[in-house]
């Protein structure tokens, strides 16, 4: 994982990406999740995912997402998708503690987890539709990891990006990621002048008119 890049993203928030996302006319935003254990939780990273579905067949299986724990890199942040589903939990204490252990930066679930506490007490920041208790055993399996999946309608792939905190959840693909940061970094050094100017006695209807404070050039400091 490279560490500029890491830096880059920490440095920018989800409202400023979604903004660069927009200029580029690029998808990746996420509303349906938020910040369940930690609700001031920033994370920021690069992408492992996992599918999980209905049980199928009635042999012991791999629990979900245990093997990609046992992988994981720090800095990673672990995302399930569960098509949403909220009756049935794909995350708990178990995998948080190992999660944690290795220095995941978070966990996104497109559905329910349980251990809301454990993974609180852990400073382990998992983002979800909702808390439920009822466990996994039995009803989903995982499907497959590292290979595409669907967050909320927005598609991921292993070695994406995203970043999440109080305001939402913007996934970058690794492709686009370099151009993206830098769209958003200006962005950010625009809204920067623009708040120096409010605070200066500007009109604010002034200062956010269109016209004003256009995005510097492409290739200008950032």
């Amino acid at each position: 994982m490279s560490v500029e890049i890491l830096t880059r993203l920490r440095e920018v928030d989800s409202a400023a990406l979604s903004d660069a996302l927009d200029a580029l006319q690029l998808p990746g935003v996420v509303t349906a999740l938020h910040a369940v254990t930690l609700p001031d939780a920033a994370i920021a990273g690069r992408v492992r995912t996992v599918q999980a579905g209905p049980r199928q067949a009635d042999a012991p299986q791999d629990h979900i997402a245990a093997a990609l724990v046992d992988e994981a890199e720090p800095g990673d942040v672990i995302v399930i998708a569960n098509e949403g589903r909220t009756d049935v939990s794909c995350w708990g204490g178990l995998l948080g503690a190992a999660a944690a252990r290795r220095d995941v930066a978070g966990v996104i679930v497109d559905g329910a987890f349980r251990d809301v506490q454990e993974n609180a007490d852990l400073g382990l920041p998992v983002f979800a539709r909702t808390p439920v208790p009822v466990s996994a055993r039995g009803r989903i399996v995982q499907y497959a990891m590292d290979d595409r999946i669907t967050i909320a309608g927005v598609t991921v792939d292993s070695g994406d990006w995203v970043v999440a905190d109080r305001t939402g959840m913007v996934f970058v693909r690794h492709v686009d990621l370099d151009r993206v940061l830098g769209v958003a970094e200006r962005i950010i050094a625009r809204e920067a002048a623009m708040l120096a100017a409010v605070r200066f006695g500007a009109p604010v209807s002034e200062v956010m008119h269109d016209s004003q404070f256009a995005l510097a050039p492409e290739g200008t400091a950032r």
